[in-house]
């Protein structure tokens, strides 16, 4: 059993959320820090405690998983399930189990940032449901003192949009947004989890103005959706794994309340820095 002495404790923040990781190999503590650099803080009493095992790579296997398999997504499949009280979420590369009640919660997985990147992402997508909030596979943009999250298929512009930012914006990620409703409205939060830019985004939280579905085109032009197709480009683009009929409501309930709070518009651009101007002008 891990002794306290011998237990490495890095504390993740990512849009308010406070996680503990606890881990008695130091050389994975340092691999994290290195991973999650700007969204680490000690805090006194974290939101959610996570207890790291590190397994073994097979014989077989020569070196850790290629980092490109998470890159885009959650590739090979997981399963998030309820048994009970507990969430169990499995994957090739590791099992965790979470009890939302205690918030408490173990990873049995082999020693690699991304594999916890991704029951990290998992997680979230699970407490956020709850919150009224979401994990969406959109990059976010601060600018203006606002949000903007483009969101849509793969090879729709996301990481073309951000690489385009003016040096008056602030990227808060490329790949994988985190959107959060307050009193005041909604906001988007930073998070270190990188698409093809390879970098983390900005730790900043900013009010929300619009989210944009995107797609490529000769002139840059916003068109209004209905109710309906907003709900629907939404829900495409939340990420949710979990099996569980009340918590699918739920998430459909959250991405009703953001469409009815918050613009949901088409945008067709032309690749070049003009549409930041675009933008601009059309706020």
């Amino acid at each position: 059993m891990t002794s306290v002495s011998s237990t490495q404790r890095i504390d993740i923040g990512i849009g308010g959320l406070h996680v503990r990781l606890q881990t008695d190999s130091p050389a994975f503590a340092d691999c994290l820090g290195e991973r999650f650099a700007g969204f680490l803080g000690k805090v006194e009493q974290p939101d959610h405690v996570f207890d790291v095992e590190l397994l073994p790579y097979p014989p077989e296997d020569d070196a850790a998983p290629d980092d490109a398999d998470d890159a885009e997504g959650l590739d090979p499949p997981v399963e998030v399930t309820r048994s009970g009280d507990l969430w169990q979420v499995q994957r090739g590369d590791f099992f965790a189990q979470w009890n939302p009640a205690t918030r408490h919660g173990f990873a049995r997985m082999l020693p690699s940032p991304f594999s916890l990147d991704s029951v990290i992402r998992i997680l979230h997508t699970l407490i956020l449901a709850e919150q009224g909030g979401m994990l969406m596979h959109a990059s976010s943009v601060a600018r203006d003192g606002v949000a903007r999250v483009f969101t849509g298929v793969s090879g729709a512009g996301k990481t073309t949009i951000s690489r385009l930012v003016p040096e008056d914006g602030h990227i808060l990620t490329d790949e994988m947004s985190f959107l959060r409703p307050e009193a005041d409205g909604w906001y988007a939060y930073g998070t270190p989890f990188s698409g093809e830019l390879a970098r983390p985004g900005e730790n900043l939280r900013v009010k929300l103005a619009g989210i944009f579905l995107l797609a490529k085109g000769p002139d840059n032009r916003i068109d209004t959706l209905s109710p309906a197709e907003a709900v629907r480009a939404l829900m495409g683009n939340i990420l949710y794994f979990a099996r569980d009929g009340a918590l699918t409501a739920r998430v459909l309930d959250n991405a009703i309340a953001l469409a009815a709070q918050v613009p949901v518009r088409r945008l067709t651009f032309y690749p070049d820095a003009r549409v930041w101007d675009f933008l601009r002008a059309s706020a």
